[in-house]
């Protein structure tokens, strides 16, 4: 009977003035007031300076251009459903509740409750699947020709063109610590003496501030938050999702070390636990023996016994270089690409590669790889990129995407006239006086 009511009202808003509660009507879709201004409020409350009546403004226009696209799904018939956000949707509430501090702090923040935020937030991201679909059916065979990229170069001011920073090809041979299996011992048997302390009687907590290697989570006594199991690493979750409250894992090896872990609760598809993290430790003369045998590979190399290519694949145990000549790629898998700037290396590849010349190879170094375990490495600069004002020779896959996001952007624009010049709109009059609303969105 619910849906009934409301369906008839939008149904009859076409023939009825605006009610108070409603800023606008575009199409088959209503922004109302409370939306927009809780909108507004949480943009301000997250340390949004904007003067409020630009804001609400800003806000306004996004909201018309969104339900515009929201009105044309319907007519395509375009749907998203919830299964198609879930992931995503349990990441951002994961990571809000984290930002916070706690599901409580959260709910204070907003002055909603969990429940509340959660549905605001999936109502969002659906808006914006849907959004996103339109878009792509609209530009869906956009493509840009060379020459069109060369005209995109051309007319953009010379001195208005991005500085595009030094870029490096990079090779690399990586060493893991000798008789590693005796630390990992070590690290086991340090963290089973911490159980045995748990079993007694000691405070999880309290061990985690103090012994854990985890530093960020061990401020808060090992405590990392409500985490789905794909948020975790996978020992990680199988050991927590098969715990009862307060129970104490057996230890657990993932690809970050080893860990005790505690169950404090668990919410559906969510667990919220702490852990000890434990790093099996490099001993003094392990360090030695890696570099040791990394300066004769280096010298093997530099004196042309062997190729570089050849030694990453005998030695290095860098799984994603090692079959390809040890070259190094982007570690985001959304951009694999060979060439990679310094403020993409960690400290101690960033202090080692910036010394070097192309064709030269570093002396070796203790490092740690991407799951923050301790390695050895040599690195080869192959190639270089000084920095450099954007251009046709270097940079033409940067061009190539900043021309094909202005032709998608106006197509987008030309779409938007076209849909208002036969899509009903109704403006409230508390918001006629927005600047933007003179370009077509007044009738």
């Amino acid at each position: 009977m619910f849906l009934t009511i409301s369906a008839l009202r939008v149904a009859t808003l076409n023939a009825q003035p605006l009610v108070e509660s409603i800023a606008a009507v575009v199409g088959n879709e209503v922004i109302y007031l409370s939306d927009l201004e809780a909108t507004v409020t949480d943009l301000r409350r997250s340390g949004n300076k904007t003067p409020m009546d630009e804001l609400r403004c800003s806000v306004f226009q996004e909201m018309l251009i969104s339900k515009l696209f929201v009105d044309q799904a319907r007519i395509d018939s375009i749907e998203v459903t919830d299964d198609a956000i879930e992931g995503e949707l349990n990441m951002r509430i994961n990571d809000a509740i984290r930002r916070a501090g706690s599901q409580e702090a959260l709910e204070e923040y907003f002055k909603k409750s969990i429940l509340e935020i959660r549905r605001d937030i999936r109502k969002t991201m659906i808006e914006q699947e849907v959004v996103r679909e339109v878009q792509s059916k609209i530009s869906e065979n956009l493509t840009m020709t060379p020459s069109g990229v060369k005209r995109f170069y051309n007319g953009i001011n010379k001195d208005s063109l991005p500085i595009i920073p030094a870029k490096y090809q990079l090779r690399l041979i990586q060493l893991d610590p000798p008789s590693n299996e005796d630390n990992k011992a070590e690290a086991r048997q340090r963290l089973l003496d911490l159980r045995s302390q748990i079993l007694e009687g000691k405070s999880f907590s309290v061990l985690a501030r103090l012994y854990s290697e985890d530093k960020e989570s061990a401020k808060n006594g090992g405590e990392i938050g409500y985490l789905t199991r794909g948020e975790l690493d996978k020992e990680y979750a199988n050991a927590a999702f098969s715990l009862t409250k307060n129970t104490v894992s057996k230890v657990i090896e993932s690809k970050f070390g080893f860990h005790l872990i505690q169950l404090i609760d668990r919410k559906g598809d969510m667990v919220n636990t702490r852990h000890i993290l434990v790093r099996p430790q490099v001993k003094p003369n392990q360090a030695e023996q890696a570099i040791s045998k990394l300066d004769s590979i280096a010298d093997l190399i530099r004196r042309d016994s062997m190729k570089f290519e050849e030694a990453a694949l005998r030695f290095s145990s860098h799984k994603d270089s090692r079959i390809n000549g040890g070259r190094m790629v982007n570690p985001n898998p959304s951009d694999r690409v060979t060439w990679l700037s310094l403020e993409e290396l960690n400290t101690e590849m960033f202090v080692n590669v910036r010394e070097l010349k192309v064709g030269e190879i570093s002396k070796p170094f203790k490092t740690t790889d991407d799951d923050n375990n301790p390695v050895f490495r040599i690195v080869k600069l192959d190639s270089e990129i000084p920095a450099h004002k954007a251009n046709t020779k270097d940079d033409y896959q940067v061009l190539y995407d900043a021309a094909l996001m202005e032709k998608r952007q106006k197509m987008y624009d030309e779409w938007i006239t076209k849909k208002l010049g036969v899509t009903y709109i109704k403006i409230s009059e508390e918001y006629k006086t927005c600047d933007f609303l003179k370009k077509g969105w007044l009738k």
